[in-house]
């Protein structure tokens, strides 16, 4: 194959999620040479598909709000729910430099976000917060990309209207109420106005928001940084020089580069979700590795864990959990594109839905997140039956909130049910038939939800008894915003199958997100950020965007340790940016 001569740069970054641009962007900042090489044609990674969420407490805009709390809240609650998975050291690196890594992102940089001041954590063991401990990308314009819009990766096809994405919170909440709301009827409208001027002039919708404008802000601050940023890029093996990882060959465009990179490299490629292979070895519940659907991009197949544990490093298999469970249903056919895995993460929370398995029964508080859902449903499936679940509803709740990839009224039911992905009956027993679910037991089990849910109580799993269940619920209905009965056919049901956000699993790091060979010491020159690191909550998932949050803030200490000769130790940050404490309404509590 031919070569071209040796690129040079001092960091060399592979991927392009938030984890890998964090490092570049902070090491750009540096005064660094940085060239990030993407292995696809578009930028952004599984970060693009994502809601864009990151958990960072004690963050500069909950500061600024007034929100404050001393670091020993945060601290023991990510030790009640990590328990012997916990790490000292990397949560402490996470508290500490977490509000200071969105600092300078807002401070010196396009990225900038918006709080969830009202989003609580996932549950509530001693030390769990109630708000203001994560945020999340803020809307952003596309057409401030220029050229580099047309290699962004669009967001997820089959969580969209047709294209146009809908951002967390108000945006989400005023399309659930078009229907009942003058107001929100008129926003919706406006969305679509512009989006269908977006498609007419530009092809896609330029109104970027969740993970996607969070993508795009840290594409653009690379590039406003003199990042050079590489498409059709593929790694195809490390460099060393004596013990210290130099570089990379990368197959830049079918050509083989050799890039030297005088600081380091960052593997930052997305974990192995899509890895059939080391699933196998790593998912209890799929012996073969292909009974599971990952809503990750499916070039995500370990190839940046493969090519660190060719110069040494280490794969920590050994969490909680390997992966980011979440619960998917299969769209037969989107966009040309066979067998689309649509994540559940919305619509089970919203009163007037259940899930059961095939003996009719439910097994799960609905509301919980989708990590504990999909946990709870193999502790349920009996060795040797297949892992699958149905969500249940009935007419009123299809039309008002939709179900899986079925759009609510006023779009039709008519192509889903066509395509196999929507079933519908008449009557529950015709719906279990269609299903294979026992019939009776069904019956039975609607019959007992219904007596409680019109009081508002779930006496069997206590669905909207938390501050996280009735967020993601439907303020609007009371007394339970979880909780309504499933009374009026036809019904309702979407299959669902165990699938995954993401990879937990992955290669060892020490604080400064340097790479860990087996016996714990750090493999010169060598990064891992984002999924392609072991999680640092050990396969736990105590609240949402603990997967975002510290891939950006353990890419940031990465760009922060590529650029010095000693190690990062507790507040190194503020000898680099003196500007990058946050400032607010709070005392310095660490």
């Amino acid at each position: 194959m031919k070569r071209e001569p040796k690129l040079d740069c001092d960091v060399l970054v592979l991927g392009s999620g938030a984890g890998g641009l964090s490092a570049a962007v902070t090491a750009a900042a540096q005064g660094l040479r940085v060239i990030v090489a993407e292995k696809e044609a578009v930028f952004g990674g599984t970060t693009a598909w994502s809601g864009g969420w990151l958990w960072i407490p004690r963050n500069p805009l909950a500061t600024r709000a007034g929100i404050c709390e001393d670091i020993e809240a945060p601290r023991t609650y990510l030790k009640s729910e990590l328990g012997g998975q916990y790490d000292a050291a990397k949560a402490d690196a996470l508290l500490e430099h977490g509000p200071a890594m969105l600092d300078f992102f807002e401070r010196h940089t396009t990225v900038r976000f918006i709080d969830g001041n009202r989003i609580p954590d996932f549950h509530t063991t001693p030390g769990a917060g109630t708000g203001g401990r994560s945020v999340c990308a803020a809307p952003f314009d596309g057409r401030e990309l220029g050229a580099l819009i047309d290699r962004l990766r669009k967001p997820l096809s089959v969580t969209t209207i047709k294209g146009m994405a809908l951002g967390s919170g108000q945006d989400l909440a005023h399309f659930y109420r078009a229907t009942r709301s003058l107001r929100s009827a008129l926003y919706a409208s406006r969305r679509f106005a512009a989006f269908g001027w977006h498609l007419l002039r530009y092809g896609r919708s330029m109104h970027l928001v969740n993970g996607n404008a969070l993508a795009a802000r840290l594409l653009k601050s690379a590039a406003d940084r003199g990042v050079d940023l590489r498409t059709n890029a593929k790694a195809v093996g490390l460099l060393r020089n004596a013990s210290r990882v130099s570089g990379a060959r990368v197959e830049i465009d079918g050509i083989v580069h050799e890039i030297h990179a005088a600081r380091g490299v960052v593997l930052a490629c997305g974990g192995y979700p899509h890895d059939i292979e080391r699933r196998a070895q790593t998912f209890a519940y799929t012996p073969s590795g292909r009974e599971h659907w990952s809503a990750a991009p499916r070039s995500n197949n370990g190839d940046g864990i493969r090519l660190g544990e060719s110069v040494g490093a280490h794969f920590d298999g050994a969490l909680d959990a390997p992966a980011a469970w979440a619960p998917v249903s299969i769209v037969p056919e989107h966009d040309g594109v066979k067998d689309v895995a649509f994540p559940h993460l919305i619509e089970r929370a919203k009163p007037g839905v259940i899930a059961v398995v095939r003996s009719g029964e439910r097994f799960v508080n609905e509301a919980s997140s989708y990590h504990d859902f999909i946990g709870a449903l193999l502790d349920t499936t009996p060795a040797g039956e297949e892992v699958c679940a149905w969500l249940i509803c009935d007419h009123r709740f299809q039309r008002r909130y939709g179900l899986g990839f079925s759009k609510p009224f006023p779009f039709p039911t008519g192509p889903y049910r066509r395509s196999g992905y929507l079933q519908r009956a008449a009557t529950l027993g015709q719906l279990a038939a269609q299903c294979g679910i026992d019939a009776t037991a069904l019956a039975e089990t609607v019959s007992a939800y219904n007596q409680y849910a019109k009081q508002g109580f779930d006496p069997q799993f206590h669905k909207g008894s938390t501050p996280y269940n009735r967020v993601q619920g439907d303020a609007a209905h009371q007394p339970n915003p979880c909780l309504a009965p499933i009374e009026n056919g036809p019904y309702y049901a979407v299959k669902l199958l165990p699938g995954s956000l993401g990879t937990f699993a992955g290669l060892a790091t020490d604080a400064q997100a340097r790479a860990l060979d087996h016996t714990g010491r750090a493999i010169d020159g060598l990064y891992a950020v984002g999924n392609d690191s072991a999680s640092m909550m050990g396969g736990c998932y105590p609240s949402g965007g603990i997967t975002l949050g510290p891939a950006m803030t353990f890419g940031y200490l990465a760009g922060l340790s590529l650029s010095v000769t000693q190690p990062i130790v507790a507040h190194a940050s503020k000898h680099h940016f003196n500007t990058l404490h946050p400032q607010g309404q709070c005392n310095d509590t660490v």
